[in-house]
């Protein structure tokens, strides 16, 4: 396996999860619909569940992988439930964790808040060898009899190298999405209805929604109003629909893939800073015999 392989998977260990974005909101609440809801109704081919429909999805791929949602003349087979984004606000009262701006580090990498920081162990103990090698060696080489390399020091190691990684700050939001629910019958409706009311218990209708290792609250709207033609005696088919409305918090990290800059940065502090005297430099030869400039 090449290295970049490993280094990838440190960072899958590091960071189980991949960049906030709009996309990533909305699988976790269709995720929350299709596996914790998981919704089913009584229909005349038995207890089914009913499926759900991104509408914003492209039409040729709702023809493609939908192909059970409509009939043969091209009408919508109820019972169904509809997602859609309506859109979306960036309150700056409301931002979450980080309330005040992190401006990014004044350098190409940027990189904002730092989730991970850990001692990098072969350059820390490449450090302490070449104090060894100077305390106890001769010309920089340790001998056998003349010291031992990695010998451990009562002294406080001053030079430790450290690895920090950052990532960008995040951007809260607060997205608007309705769900719809349309049957045919009234049976239908309220088996459908009622696991929205009691799934969030009794505290504002709050719900935790999550996907890609990342967790997001979103509240439910109180009112669940409803968009019947029960009433009209027309030749139309009889629809009982009912929408609900859901506010998520969500956060967005990076541009997705506009990011300019790498989504996770890595960076290595300085222990120790050289410099080298002016006949070091232009690499001079001293006048007498055998010697160095920098010896």
């Amino acid at each position: 396996m090449s290295d970049s392989n490993n280094k990838d998977d440190t960072m899958r260990q590091i960071l189980p999860f991949e960049p906030s974005t709009l996309e990533t909101i909305d699988y976790s609440i269709y995720n929350w619909l299709t596996k914790e809801l998981d919704l089913s109704c009584t229909t005349n081919k038995g207890f089914k569940k009913v499926p759900i429909v991104w509408v914003a999805g492209e039409r040729a791929n709702q023809i493609k992988n939908n192909k059970d949602l409509r009939d043969s003349e091209g009408a919508l087979i109820f019972p169904i439930i509809t997602l859609q984004r309506n859109g979306f606000t960036k309150d700056l009262t409301d931002k979450g964790y980080f309330y005040g701006n992190v401006d990014p580090v004044g350098d190409k990498k940027g990189g904002s808040v730092t989730i991970a920081r850990e001692i990098k162990q072969d350059k820390t103990a490449n450090f302490l060898n070449a104090d060894s090698a100077r305390r106890f060696g001769v010309n920089g080489v340790v001998q056998p009899t003349g010291g031992q390399i990695n010998f451990p020091n009562k002294k406080k190691d001053k030079k430790i190298v450290y690895e920090t990684i950052t990532v960008p700050m995040p951007v809260y939001v607060s997205v608007d999405y309705t769900i719809s629910i349309r049957t045919e019958y009234q049976q239908q409706i309220n088996e459908l209805i009622q696991p929205f009311v009691v799934n969030a218990g009794g505290i504002n209708y709050r719900v935790l929604l999550s996907h890609q290792g990342h967790r997001y609250e979103s509240f439910m709207q109180s009112d669940f109003s409803s968009n019947n033609n029960i009433t009209e005696l027309t030749e139309e088919t009889r629809v009982y629909e009912t929408t609900v409305n859901m506010k998520v918090l969500g956060y967005l990290i990076g541009a997705d893939s506009n990011q300019k800059q790498p989504f996770v940065v890595r960076r290595e502090n300085a222990v120790a800073v050289r410099t080298p005297r002016e006949h070091v430099i232009f690499g001079d030869i001293p006048d007498w015999k055998g010697g160095k400039y920098n010896d």
